[in-house]
């Protein structure tokens, strides 16, 4: 049960769906050629919409990588936003698809990969960080507002999975956003000192602290974070939850799969849970207030309780959307499902 625990607790590396043999064979075969194209995205550009990749830096001084999306109509003083998520994954993926969309309506969209991930800078690799990913949407907020193009009072942020809950935890320090929404959002610092549906016990706690504590001995030792090698493998067994299938369908899959993706094709490091487990966010969230708040989770979504309860600890003005019938993936990617009418109309009338 603890170990079950455990593989869960480290979240979405973890994930798995359904195939048949000759379908695994056959994606596996075009994932060998996507790690091979280091450039590739998992959407197409929409054609009014241009894509410049820029580096900037945080306050810890790591050089983030992201991608700014902007419509070719040229005009000045747009609204902005700075995406990133899900919570493993890359500006390719999830985040690079809400910013061709977004900046289809007429905004300057920042997708970018946090610290220690991706093409952003940081040493060691494949680690998180509740403060420094806090940090990084700071940092994005910094360099959209220095865009000759961009409104600097109309900025705004959108976080996606486990990016949702540092994207809240950044804007109730960070006054200069103007608005913020999540999708499918994950509370990274509670699900990973708590377990799913807060059901860790101490015992299980102490242990997980204990197995990290003693593995910083040995990256000490031999210099280097040494990965958990729990990273989705290349075929499901048939009986995963629904939830697992769904990360599974998403990353190890041509539908989303990217080679830098931590979640597509490699694996956090055993001491990746370390300050998480210390340092919980939202707070503050509170403190979010009178600058609106907007919730998306899917009702079906194993992880809508974090929606819910961010919800219920906020204050106005706040708005939880629920969508019919959906799962935690399908607001990663599915262009049917994921409102971006309701996010355009949102923050149009909020970015002031």
């Amino acid at each position: 049960m603890k170990k079950e625990l455990y593989l869960l607790i480290t979240c979405f590396a973890l994930v798995i769906s359904s195939c048949n043999q000759k379908t695994t064979v056959e994606n596996n075969k075009k994932i060998e050629e996507m790690n091979t194209n280091e450039e590739h995205y998992t959407f197409q550009l929409n054609e009014n919409i241009s894509r410049k990749k820029v580096t900037f830096k945080n306050r810890y001084g790591i050089e983030l990588v992201g991608d700014l999306y902007l419509p070719k109509n040229g005009e000045i003083n747009l609204p902005a936003l700075a995406i990133s998520g899900p919570y493993g994954a890359v500006k390719e993926q999830a985040s690079g698809l809400y910013a061709n969309q977004m900046a289809q309506h007429g905004f300057a969209v920042l997708a970018f990969d946090p610290s220690y991930t991706g093409e952003s800078g940081g040493e060691p690799r494949n680690i998180a960080s509740p403060d420094i990913n806090t940090e990084d949407f700071s940092a994005a907020i910094d360099f959209l507002g220095l865009q000759e193009n961009v409104d600097q009072n109309k900025i705004g942020i959108i976080g996606i999975c486990g990016f949702g809950g540092f994207a809240l935890n950044a804007t109730a320090v960070d006054k200069r956003v103007k608005a913020v929404a999540t999708t499918s959002m994950y509370d990274m610092s509670r699900v990973t000192s708590k377990g799913y549906f807060d059901s860790m016990t101490l015992e299980q706690r102490t242990q997980m602290l204990e197995q990290m504590s003693q593995q910083r001995w040995i990256d000490a030792k031999n210099e280097t974070s040494e990965l958990s090698g729990q990273g989705l493998p290349n075929e499901l067994k048939g009986d995963e939850p629904e939830f697992v299938k769904g990360y599974f369908d998403y990353y190890k899959t041509t539908r989303g799969f990217h080679e830098r993706s931590i979640n597509s094709n490699s694996s956090w490091t055993k001491t990746n849970s370390f300050s998480l487990m210390n340092m919980p966010i939202l707070t503050y969230i509170k403190e979010i207030a009178p600058r609106p708040l907007l919730l998306i989770a899917g009702e079906n979504a194993h992880s809508k309780y974090f929606s819910e309860d961010a919800f219920k600890a906020a204050n106005e003005p706040k708005e939880l959307l629920i969508i019919p019938g959906k799962v935690h993936t399908d607001l990663y990617d599915q262009l049917d499902v994921i409102p971006f009418e309701k996010l355009d109309q949102f923050f149009k009338e909020n970015l002031h």
